[in-house]
């Protein structure tokens, strides 16, 4: 598989003034065609150090893809950097200049003449044409790898990839086979608690198996290198199903499936509607039971502060009977000196249970803890039917 790095370039990007959303589309398309990514790398406006990135990424790897600085101003140093790089210069092309006017024309504006900047690419360049807007682009091939530099404008760059970038690399690379991935998504574990379990699973080469942790939720990610998606799904699943066995009730579903859904799916198996209560938890699960709504999710109440254990109960059956649901869940945020308090109250027709759990991380995190604990809850439904 051909190896990849992309550079996203800009002092803005850098400085975190904008959140650089290329890097990740633009990785997100490679991995259909297996192309290995090896890094993403963001650097600044400054032509020298652009041009010792490129240097470094062509001594790894095969394939360079930059986005940004190929505008018309002295800060758009992408294309003085590539030729550094390359230890050459950039060249006039007249064509580049005309095609620059044409797209002007099209919105009635003149050029001016810094714009003529935009002409100039590395020696040697193929040009990239760019029908959806102003900046040029260009690739470089060199010693068997290729530098191809992109706009920064996200729409833009996205256009070309799909229509210039993915199809040059298909016919480059005709053999790189596929990467495919699939996520297993758990609830109700930890982090370490899951490692301690499938620690010999994140030593495998290919598939690997790693881990990411969430508030509240704990991902694990199967990849694997094959030469086509049926050879990739064959390699994936012997290992998702050691997972599943090891795992068993924590993973709650796979790849784009939400823990909202599986708890609406939930109720639904016992034919159960819901409404909710939430105090001082921002409107967090509420929204995110709105948006997977159906007949079985009433409505939720959003209370802006917390309430006491005895006052969310008290609400939570009252909330209920008011609605006329067959579930009332209801959960507040405490926070206390030395860590945070999340109390819940679950009244079904069967029982009712309260829960009351420690939250140690960050703040701002809390809503989103305390939301997925609850969906947790509520997707354990057909269990608290007995």
């Amino acid at each position: 598989m051909p190896s990849v790095e992309i550079i996203t370039i800009g002092t803005e990007i850098l400085l975190g003034e904008i959140v650089d959303t290329n890097a990740a589309y633009i990785a997100r398309t490679l991995r259909s065609d297996g192309m290995d990514l090896f890094r993403k790398i963001s650097v600044g406006d400054n032509a020298q150090r652009i041009a010792e990135v490129i240097r470094q990424s062509l001594s790894r790897c095969d394939v360079i893809i930059t986005t940004g600085g190929l505008g018309p101003t002295v800060d758009d140093p992408t294309r003085e950097a590539v030729a550094l790089a390359l230890g050459t210069v950039t060249e006039y092309h007249p064509e580049l200049w005309e095609q620059i006017q044409e797209r002007f024309r099209r919105y009635d504006r003149v050029p001016t003449e810094n714009n003529k900047r935009q002409a100039y690419i590395p020696k040697g360049s193929v040009t990239i044409v760019n029908p959806v807007g102003t900046a040029p682009c260009f690739l470089v091939e060199t010693e068997g790898k290729v530098i191809i530099s992109l706009p920064g404008v996200p729409s833009e760059m996205e256009y070309l990839m799909e229509h210039t970038i993915l199809p040059y690399l298909r016919q480059r690379y005709p053999d790189a086979g596929v990467l495919k991935i699939r996520t297993l998504h758990t609830a109700g574990v930890g982090e370490s608690q899951i490692d301690e379990l499938i620690s010999d699973l994140e030593t495998l080469s290919n598939p690997t198996v790693g881990l990411a942790a969430h508030s509240g939720q704990v991902d694990i990610r199967i990849v694997a290198k094959a030469k086509n998606d049926i050879e990739a799904e064959q390699m994936i699943q012997p290992v998702e199903n050691t997972l599943r066995t090891r795992l068993n009730e924590w993973i709650y579903g796979a790849d784009a499936i939400s823990l909202e859904e599986v708890a609406m799916l939930a109720l639904d198996m016992q034919g159960w509607r819901l409404v909710v209560v939430e105090a001082g938890v921002n409107g967090v699960l509420v929204n995110r039971l709105a948006q997977v709504a159906d007949s079985n999710y009433l409505c939720g109440e959003v209370i802006p502060h917390s309430l006491d254990p005895d006052k969310l109960y008290q609400e939570t059956r009252s909330y209920r009977s008011e609605r006329g649901a067959e579930v009332s869940l209801g959960v507040t945020i405490i926070p206390n000196k030395d860590r945070i308090e999340i109390h819940q109250v679950l009244i079904t027709p069967t029982r009712e249970q309260k829960f009351t759990r420690s939250y140690g991380g960050p703040s701002k995190n809390a809503a989103t803890w305390a939301a997925n604990l609850c969906l947790n809850i509520l997707r354990d439904m057909p269990s608290l039917s007995d």
